[in-house]
């Protein structure tokens, strides 16, 4: 969502969505948001959706929620901020995993009767419509990345997917992919940009937690030995 008014804001207690399912759609997850109901899930017995109801409601999370339930721009309590004062904060987003509502374009229908609610009187909303995904040019003006959030994908080349295939149950193969990041274009609060989730093949792999990677800050800098160092180093070595 995005707040392109110049000076009014949505404060707290903040925003609240709301729709109704064409047909029988649940929730199945939901990351950056959640819903303040479930509703009748008894026909699930194994996998337990997040929402069962036919009109469920949407608010925002609180700021910090652990990594694995946050999303870009999400978890502030349902505040947005004005574009005019402070563009970076003017949006709000989640993401969600929806179940029962078919595999194509011809069985996919559109949610209906969206509400926007925040304090004050609200918001009136239109019908929901399909537009294409929103999309920027990178500097150096050849890649058209999708921007609707920070996930990367990669596609294998077939000869190597085909051995990789081939590994069978008992087999063990591995593989490396380095990233470099410019400093210039993005960072993080704690200085390294460590993957929060990795999925491999829809599968999602197992990774330690955010916390027990090593971390520096931004304004941390590289620290010049001297030859003096060095020399005064050598020495203590060798009294010991």
């Amino acid at each position: 969502m995005n707040n392109f008014q110049m000076y009014s804001h949505i404060q707290t207690p903040g925003w609240t969505l709301g729709w109704t399912w064409a047909k029988k759609e649940v929730i199945w997850s939901m990351v950056g948001a959640q819903t303040t109901e479930q509703g009748d899930c008894s026909k699930f017995k194994a996998n337990v959706p997040h929402c069962c109801k036919k009109s469920p409601t949407v608010v925002d999370l609180l700021p910090g929620v652990p990594y694995n339930q946050q999303f870009s721009n999400c978890c502030k309590g349902g505040v947005v901020a004005a574009w005019g004062q402070d563009p970076s904060a003017s949006v709000s987003a989640f993401q969600v995993s929806v179940g029962l509502a078919g595999t194509s374009n011809k069985t996919v229908k559109l949610p209906k009767n969206f509400t926007l609610l925040g304090p004050g009187p609200g918001y009136t909303c239109g019908p929901a419509k399909i537009v294409p995904p929103t999309t920027f040019l990178t500097p150096d003006r050849r890649r058209k990345p999708q921007a609707l959030n920070d996930t990367g994908m990669f596609y294998g080349m077939k000869f190597f997917n085909d051995l990789l295939m081939e590994a069978g149950s008992t087999g063990n193969l591995q593989s490396e992919l380095l990233l470099q990041k410019d400093q210039n274009m993005f960072t993080f609060k704690q200085g390294w940009a460590f993957p929060r989730k990795v999925y491999f093949n829809d599968e999602e792999c197992m990774l330690p937690p955010p916390e027990s990677y090593p971390f520096l800050p931004n304004s941390a800098h590289k620290t010049l030995v001297g030859p003096l160092t060095l020399l005064v180093s050598l020495v203590m070595f060798l009294l010991l």
